[in-house]
């Protein structure tokens, strides 16, 4: 009974493996599209609890994006698998380089420029 619980513990974790390899795949490509889109991108790599991981990936031209990967695992292989450099905080140099457009300033500003006002 032992060996049969062990080899289907196996062939889950293959299975699992497995998804999360085309996962990832299918995160490096997208992610490879935007860097060759931008002229090259960077990424940097958000946990977002039990949901799994944000990737965040700014281009050379400053257009940002993101994409979000089920575990910090997956979302390493993907930004490997693309080529792109990864830092360890979004600060400096590499936050800088984001450019935004009205629409990001709309949105960030919220009830503070343009927004809703909040009722007394």
């Amino acid at each position: 009974m032992a060996e049969t619980k062990t080899e289907t513990a196996g062939t889950d974790a293959a299975v699992r493996n497995t998804k999360e390899e085309r996962t990832a795949a299918k995160l490096a490509k997208r992610i490879g599209a935007f860097a060759k889109q931008h002229g090259g991108a960077e990424a940097q790599l958000a946990h977002v609890g039990e949901r799994g991981t944000r990737i965040v990936l700014v281009g050379q031209d400053g257009a940002w994006g993101d994409a979000f990967a089920t575990s910090h695992d997956v979302a390493l292989s993907a930004v490997e698998k693309a080529g792109v450099t990864v830092h360890e905080d979004f600060d400096g140099e590499f936050a800088l380089r984001v450019r935004t457009g009205a629409y990001e300033w709309k949105r960030m500003a919220g009830i503070q420029v343009g927004g809703p006002q909040n009722k007394a």
